[in-house]
């Protein structure tokens, strides 16, 4: 090859590098009346795959490596492996009755999994990709379990206890319980992990915690059925999905008020935002769709159709 043929073909590696690293991430769509995870390209909102993830897959997880998706897969009571670069199933790993919310610790080391007829939150080690031990809760089925932006406290969910308990990870122990509203459900850190901001849908109500002396700072009024909550990356507004209404609540997180409400698909459910905070998808359950918000100018976009009763997204 000649100097200048050798130049050519390394300009060509170098702009197919460039060009990965700027591609758009996915976003990852489980569709519990399909037995199927949907794959949404962000840059254009079209599926682009279909993925096959048992019988009804509910919470998941995307590895900081974009390796492996983590999807709780209910009545089968496992969690499914997901080969992300083969985009199939390549292995579980055993819960428990009923696994719902599924969420990864910051540094991608843990995979934390509610299971909500054993009050457990199990808890699977990705560098083996097998289960490691499980910490018992004192609420009643509990739905999400997230970690906090440090890794050192898990905040749960308890949909029937009408608390969130709060797991000191490091101990592997519940430490505190904190009683909010009615049936609780999405919870989510500001990115300092200063508060924590719980949906609660009987409630129609959005309970702030304070993540560390874990005392209630406020009380936001939501809409009707108030459950999936998002945090933009910057902390400067949090979002909550109404249920009972098709729409979504944008929260100041400077002043805690809400100041702006987005129409979406039937039974808004679980959401998430792009890296760059600029568009949030929300799982449509009785619409079989995705709704993608503009956050800059809050307002609707499209919906993209995907499988039965889209559970939530997870964007990598």
């Amino acid at each position: 090859m000649n100097p200048l043929s050798v130049v050519r073909a390394a300009l060509a590696l170098l702009a197919l590098g460039a060009g990965c690293a700027l591609a758009a991430p996915f976003a990852y769509v489980p569709n519990e009346g399909s037995g199927t995870v949907s794959v949404i390209d962000t840059e254009s909102d079209q599926v682009v795959a279909e993925i096959v993830a048992g019988k009804k897959p509910r919470g998941l997880a995307a590895g900081v490596d974009k390796q492996w998706l983590y999807v709780s897969d209910q009545p089968n009571n496992q969690l499914q492996l997901i080969d992300l670069q083969q985009r199939k199933v390549m292995g579980h790993v055993n819960l428990g009755d009923s696994p719902e919310g599924v969420y990864i610790s910051p540094d991608g080391h843990w995979v934390a999994a509610a299971v909500e007829e054993n009050n457990q939150i199990v808890i699977t080690d990705t560098t083996s990709n097998t289960r490691a031990f499980a910490i018992k809760v004192k609420g009643r089925n509990p739905e999400h379990a997230v970690f906090s932006p440090d890794g050192q406290t898990i905040f749960v969910s308890a949909e029937e206890g009408d608390a969130v308990d709060i797991i000191d990870f490091m101990a592997r122990r519940q430490v505190a319980q904190v009683s909010v509203g009615g049936r609780p459900r999405g919870i989510g850190f500001l990115p300092d992990g200063s508060r924590a901001y719980v949906a609660t849908e009987n409630s129609n109500e959005v309970y702030v915690i304070d993540a560390r002396s874990y005392k209630i700072v406020t009380r936001i009024k939501a809409g009707l059925r108030s459950n999936g909550v998002a945090v933009h990356p910057d902390g400067s507004h949090v979002y909550i999905s109404n249920g009972g209404e098709a729409s979504v609540s944008v929260i100041d997180t400077s002043s805690n008020t809400i100041v702006a409400t987005v129409p979406v698909g039937q039974r808004p459910w679980n959401m998430a935002l792009t890296p760059d905070g600029k568009k949030l998808y929300v799982a449509n359950g009785r619409s079989g769709s995705v709704s993608v918000i503009d956050t800059v100018r809050n307002v609707w976009l499209r919906d993209v159709a995907v499988g039965k009763l889209p559970w939530g997204v997870v964007i990598k």
